[in-house]
């Protein structure tokens, strides 16, 4: 039996999604937890890996299991012995030629910004913080840049292993809302450290350290040290995955609604 699972976290206290030396993790947190509920030994399969410290509004898994489980037990059951910063919001029962990676068309992310003189308390490590004034215009400006297939090497982790640089956005925003500003990105797939770089260029340009046609000039280089910095990832959220509609997926909220700031 194949079950699908959307998963919410809070990546603060972890070291990424994938399982490795150094713990905790958030597929290893998982893979326990499922594995007492499943009364055998578990191992997932997830539609996008996020790095240390960035969260999830909604992340999708999938896993094959002999066990017998209402929704109601993968849910709650599955709840009750993960640490409260992980969550499970909904399960499913899938076709066999769903794969929570392989079978997705689009993945969404966001990137949230509180740009006020003051580091944030409450949403301390929720939210990245620039205390320099940013000029929304040009950061939406230069925004357009990324819109379409292009070759993101400039923009990828120097250690990311994707067999292809060249990737699709097929929808970038940039909104504000008083002192926030939210980013989001929808791509067929993301590069390692892909958004946070793409993310770090804008806020040069939002402070005026860059002209907003450096976007396009970073893109074009082909060269990561041609880039600005990486962004904190305290502000990324890896926000939904698009499937097909034959699979019957959860559309999942955005940062906005979740956090109930924007309305």
């Amino acid at each position: 039996m194949k079950i699908v699972l959307g998963i919410e976290y809070n990546g603060c206290n972890y070291y990424g999604w994938q399982r490795q030396s150094i713990s905790p993790t958030i597929q290893q947190t998982l893979e326990t937890a499922l594995s007492t509920i499943a009364n055998e030994s578990i191992r997932i399969h997830c539609a996008g890996r996020t790095d240390t410290g960035v969260h999830a509004i909604q992340q999708v898994i999938h896993f094959e299991t002999s066990s017998i489980r209402d929704k109601h037990a993968w849910v709650r059951g599955t709840n009750s012995i993960l640490p409260k910063d992980i969550s499970v919001v909904w399960a499913l029962e899938s076709e066999d030629d769903f794969h929570a990676r392989f079978s997705a068309e689009q993945r969404t992310y966001q990137y949230l910004i509180l740009n006020r003189p003051a580091r944030p308390a409450i949403f301390n490590g929720l939210a990245s913080w620039e205390s320099r004034p940013i000029d929304f215009v040009k950061m939406k400006q230069a925004s357009s840049y990324f819109i379409g297939q292009h070759d993101f090497t400039s923009y990828r982790a120097v250690a990311c292993q994707a067999n292809s640089p060249i990737k699709t956005i097929y929808n970038f925003e940039v909104d504000k809302w008083q002192d926030w500003i939210v980013i989001t990105l929808s791509a067929n797939a993301f590069l390692h450290h892909m958004v946070r770089n793409i993310v770090g260029v804008l806020i040069a340009i939002g402070v005026g350290k860059k002209e907003v046609n450096w976007a396009s000039e970073v893109l074009a280089a082909k060269d990561r040290t041609t880039g600005g910095v990486t962004a904190s990832p305290d502000g990324l959220y890896l926000v939904n995955i698009q499937y097909p509609k034959r699979f019957s997926i959860p559309k999942a909220k955005s940062v906005l609604d979740k956090f109930e700031i924007f309305r």
